[in-house]
């Protein structure tokens, strides 16, 4: 099962986020792998060490053990994808590293994608290679739940990316940006789902493994939802309180309506799409990056003392119910939820 965090908005928290969830899912039990397919690769970078990252990074073209080496044969045009090494973060938690030379990557897809349309077998490998890399790095870990950290843009190394995707949260920030975001996100991933639904009538390699391209949507996160002195509080409310119509509007296609089920002043606490509200939890974040963990994890010893420790609690307690939800979620949409194409 794989989740993808992804909204073309950038600095909305996503990666922050997608670390804690990794964490909190190992907590309950699951065995997770975290794919970086952000070439910016800030992922990689909150969960290695800066010595480590100088090994996964060295001066030289190589980088085999991040996700560029694994992709590397197929930049050349001399081979596919190779076995993707996976850094052990804890046990049940593994990361293929990602790398900031994942943007050479984006010419390659872009050119694959029309390619595939005649039935040329490179541009499916290509197009692929997330999707496999991910199955691979996931079977070598017996991992349960994969969780892809993306980029905030709409191109290639995203769509191929967001194919190899069962589901798809969106975290959002109440404000207008993230809102634009979200309006051209939804679109586009039904642009894309239909168009790998035509394409895969044309794979020439009958075993070749191909993603299904889901992409369902799961729902929405609320982000930094601490007030701020310099931001009226009437501004934010007024952007949460949109937040439910927008994401149906958007990812759904659907106009909420008093006699369709969904009213039409639904809220995020009645909302199922609304998958968690999350807070600002500023005074932990530096003592977790110190301490090179989640903020739920930290100790007296990390320096939560005090109210900090009250935070991390109630830090604990939110993400918990984030990762209930997103699980629950999930089962829900399995189960009942299938989007048109």
């Amino acid at each position: 099962m794989r989740v993808a965090f992804f909204n073309n908005k950038g600095g909305v928290g996503k990666t922050t986020l997608v670390y804690h969830i990794a964490h909190m899912l190992v907590d309950h039990g699951h065995r997770v792998l975290l794919l970086d397919l952000d070439p910016q690769s800030n992922l990689t970078a909150m969960c290695v060490e800066e010595e480590r990252l100088e090994e996964l990074w060295p001066s030289d073209e190589e980088h085999s053990q991040t996700i560029l080496g694994s992709i590397r044969p197929i930049l050349r045009g001399i081979g596919d994808i190779t076995t993707p090494h996976v850094e052990e973060l804890r046990d049940g938690l593994g990361l293929v590293p990602g790398d900031l030379g994942l943007s050479t990557f984006e010419d390659k897809l872009s050119d694959a994608w029309p390619r595939a349309l005649d039935r040329r077998e490179d541009a499916f490998r290509v197009l692929t290679a997330p999707h496999r890399l991910a199955s691979l790095a996931a079977s070598s870990q017996s991992a349960d739940i994969t969780l892809l950290d993306v980029g905030p843009s709409l191109g290639a190394i995203n769509r191929a990316a967001l194919l190899a995707a069962d589901f798809v949260v969106t975290p959002l920030a109440p404000d207008l940006y993230s809102m634009q975001g979200l309006r051209h996100l939804g679109p586009t991933l039904i642009d894309w789902r239909k168009g790998w639904s035509d394409r895969v009538q044309r794979n020439p390699d009958s075993e070749l493994d191909l993603p299904g391209g889901r992409m369902e949507p799961l729902g929405y996160v609320v982000m930094q939802a601490g007030m701020r002195l310099s931001r009226p509080i009437k501004a934010y409310e007024r952007w949460v309180e949109r937040m439910p119509r927008e994401y149906r509007r958007a990812m759904l296609r659907e106009e909420p309506s008093a006699g369709d089920g969904h009213p039409p002043h639904l809220t995020t606490a009645g909302d199922p799409f609304c998958l968690g509200i999350m807070r600002h939890y500023q005074s932990l974040m530096p003592l977790a990056q110190d301490a090179r963990k989640p903020m739920f994890h930290l100790r007296p010893a990390d320096g939560a003392l005090g109210a900090h420790m009250d935070a991390v609690r109630r830090c604990r307690e939110d993400f918990g119910l984030l990762s209930r939800s997103i699980l629950s979620r999930i089962e829900h949409t399995k189960a009942n939820v299938s989007v048109e194409v």
